[in-house]
């Protein structure tokens, strides 16, 4: 078997030991399983254990002691019987069992230990609006927020980077759902920027533009006008739809199809906008 398994599943040997017990535990935990070939049990349970380590890359190693070929190993930690699995923190076994366990059982005694799922994506996140990078936030913010959408600090980074990136309504849709008790010092900053967001789109040009498209429904310039103006105010899905319109009607028509495109490339990664409207406007073009 290949000492590197992956990136955080490796064979715990003699040679290695002091590395991964004595260091490397103390970075990040350490979930020791040991098995021997021909043990059904450790058959079943060596991917269950695979699986999960593979939710935890940046915080969990999974180190694999093949006690026949590692006595020395087995014999340090007074191993009886297989599989037997253990947890390691700062050099020390904190947790553990003998035999099967199922996934959930293995999960609930690892969340005693290890960070939410979300929180890796949610650290991503906020260090990236700390710099700025809104667009940058978006998928990983998105992603802790579908992860666990009852963790109040996903759902505001989210919602803070719905209204950065444009998609106001949504933002305002989710807000609108916090209960009371949620309601901190974040909910009314996020209410007084979908406020300002609100104000900030509808501009005298925007109105006049609008006058304009409902009087002349067949003038695809003044739509595509409205559709820019929109952009530019951050009303991405209104202006996205818009040009939409245009392309179905003269799928060659000024700058229509080059503005479309390059309003889904500037949406962040993520958006279903972004994924939605690609799809409609590739299958104009094929």
């Amino acid at each position: 078997m290949q000492q590197l398994m992956s990136n955080n599943i490796v064979d715990l040997t003699v040679e290695n030991f002091q590395q991964i017990i004595l260091e490397v535990s103390k970075e990040k935990i350490v979930l020791i399983d040991f098995w021997a070939e021909g043990y059904e049990p450790c058959k079943e349970l060596s991917p269950m254990l695979e699986k999960i380590a593979g939710d935890y890359p940046e915080t969990l190693l999974l180190a694999r002691v093949d006690c026949e070929r590692e006595q020395q190993v087995a014999a340090q930690f007074g191993i009886r019987n297989l599989p037997t699995v253990m947890v390691v923190k700062d050099a020390q076994p904190v947790d553990g069992f003998a035999g099967m366990q199922p996934e959930i059982e293995i999960r609930a005694m690892l969340g005693k230990y290890l960070p939410s799922p979300e929180d890796e994506f949610l650290a991503k996140a906020a260090e990236l609006i700390a710099g700025g990078d809104y667009s940058g936030a978006f998928p990983m913010a998105k992603q802790a927020y579908e992860i666990n959408p009852d963790n109040i600090d996903s759902k505001y980074l989210y919602i803070d980077c719905l209204i950065e990136t444009g998609a106001v309504p949504a933002a305002k849709e989710l807000l609108a759902a916090i209960k009371l008790v949620d309601q901190d010092q974040r909910y009314h900053t996020l209410q007084g920027k979908v406020e300002l967001a609100e104000q900030a789109a509808d501009t005298p040009e925007i109105r006049a533009l609008q006058e304009q498209a409902e009087a002349n429904p067949d003038d695809l310039q003044v739509k595509v006008d409205l559709a820019v103006a929109l952009y530019q105010v951050q009303r991405f899905e209104e202006a996205l739809e818009l040009l939409y319109g245009v392309l179905l009607k003269d799928f060659g028509f000024g700058e229509a199809k080059k503005l479309i495109l390059d309003i889904i490339n500037a949406l962040p990664d993520g958006d279903s906008l972004k994924s939605g409207y690609r799809r409609k406007v590739y299958s104009l073009m094929y």
